[in-house]
């Protein structure tokens, strides 16, 4: 009887240790074979683990969890005041907006503007004055605000160049760099309509990056009439596109991250790459090991500790996730999420401190495209995003990884006639 008493005590205690409700000696610890319940342990248990869980403690991921990942977060979405739209008609379009500053007791952010007699026309019938494309016959305007809600519209920053000048077709997605004092923007500077045959690379959407500078956030603003960053050669993975200018302020040199297209087939491979100059204006050299991201559509990132990270969004095999670099140039996933923001500008206090203390992101401006598009009105809208990627805020709410959607969403990503009556078929003659 002893004997079996003694026997049930230890193995009560063994289930109690096994569950984490009592303190464990180190030798039970080490012959651990059951995976604890509560919180992911600190410390990998001295057990053997699935690739799953080999991940969490030797993979890349920022954190343990959602919850202790402070580069996970979950985006939440409100619509901005101030903007006129012309009724959504097409005819006015914002988009594509930069990295949010402030400066005289303000916010500033400027974007792509589009205001036209016409909405885009996407089938051969644009000209001078009927844009092709959405970001097509554009403009530099800025805004500033109080809280970053509520926004007044200030009025063009960078207006279209003389011809045969880079940007004399479109001056699109800006972005800004505050450097010894002065202002700068970059932006792509078109050469020819996007979509016309003279530039059919990647149907028509070829354009180096060119700047402006000011004193002033209010402008005015000189051009500097070249193109700052070039195309790469023949051949190369950037030979057609640059596109998204994103510059910031590390080691004492000015790192502007860049999207570019590999062609791709049957799609388009997007990635990301990296130019560092010591003066604004270049000469930009561009990183022997680009591209450095191999993902995303546009480029958005912010000093994280003493390194950066980027949000990385809609394309590529590592789309929807947030990553990080230790020196801005390896880039590794640091979390997984989704309902990432389209082109986010954050508001980014130290992107030109040169700071290896990056505290991180909370807001932002991103954009909704092809609204009304099927109507044929096609257009963007602004509007703000809210995160936790920062190191001094912990709200749990941004942590929570389940989004539910409304049904219509998910439908109306549905099935394609073609695809439908392929199905169809295949169901009513199964091979096997």
């Amino acid at each position: 009887m002893i004997v079996r008493i003694a026997f049930l005590l230890l193995l009560l205690r063994s289930v109690i240790v096994g569950f984490g409700i009592a303190d464990e000696p180190v030798e039970q610890t080490q012959k651990r074979s059951v995976f604890p319940y509560g919180n992911v342990p600190a410390e990998k248990p001295n057990m053997p683990l699935s690739a799953a869980m080999q991940r969490v403690y030797d993979g890349t991921y920022a954190g343990l969890d959602c919850a202790s990942n402070e580069l996970f977060s979950r985006f939440k979405y409100t619509p901005l005041e101030g903007f006129d739209y012309h009724g959504h008609d097409g005819t006015v379009s914002r988009r594509d907006a930069t990295k949010i500053i402030r400066a005289n007791g303000k916010y500033y952010v400027w974007y792509t503007k589009r205001h036209t007699p016409t909405p885009p026309n996407y089938n051969g019938g644009a000209n001078e004055t009927i844009p092709s494309r959405d970001w097509d016959l554009s403009e530099i305007w800025y805004a500033t605000s109080e809280d970053g809600f509520k926004w007044e519209e200030q009025g063009v920053a960078i207006e279209r160049m003389e011809k045969p000048r880079a940007g004399w077709r479109s001056v699109s997605t800006p972005d800004i760099l505050i450097w010894k004092g002065k202002y700068y923007l970059y932006y792509q500077a078109y050469l020819f309509m996007p979509g016309s045959r003279e530039s059919s690379g990647t149907n028509g959407d070829d354009c180096p990056v060119s700047a402006s500078v000011a004193d002033s956030p209010d402008g005015p603003w000189t051009p500097s009439n070249k193109i700052v960053v070039e195309n790469g050669p023949p051949g190369s993975w950037d030979q057609y596109v640059i596109h998204d200018p994103y510059p910031l302020v590390r080691d004492g040199k000015i790192y502007l991250y860049f999207k570019g297209e590999m062609g791709g087939t049957p799609l388009p491979v997007r990635a990301q790459g990296l130019a560092i100059a010591e003066h604004p204006f270049g000469p930009f050299k561009k990183h022997p090991l680009n591209p450095v991201i191999n993902s995303g559509h546009e480029t958005s990132l912010f000093p994280f500790r003493t390194g950066l990270a980027a949000l990385v969004s809609r394309h590529g095999l590592e789309h929807n996730t947030i990553q990080y670099s230790p020196d801005g140039v390896n880039f590794e996933v640091a979390a997984i999420t989704g309902l990432m923001p389209i082109a986010p500008g954050a508001y980014v206090p130290d992107a030109f401190t040169d700071t290896k203390d990056g505290r991180g992101i909370t807001w932002g401006l991103c954009h909704f495209r092809n609204l009304k598009r099927d109507e044929g009105k096609s257009h963007s809208m602004l509007a703000r995003f809210d995160c936790d990627l920062s190191l001094d805020v912990n709200d749990i709410e941004m942590k929570e990884s389940d989004i539910f959607n409304d049904p219509e969403i998910n439908f109306k990503f549905g099935l394609s006639e073609q695809q439908r009556k392929r199905i169809e078929a295949a169901a009513r003659n199964p091979s096997r």
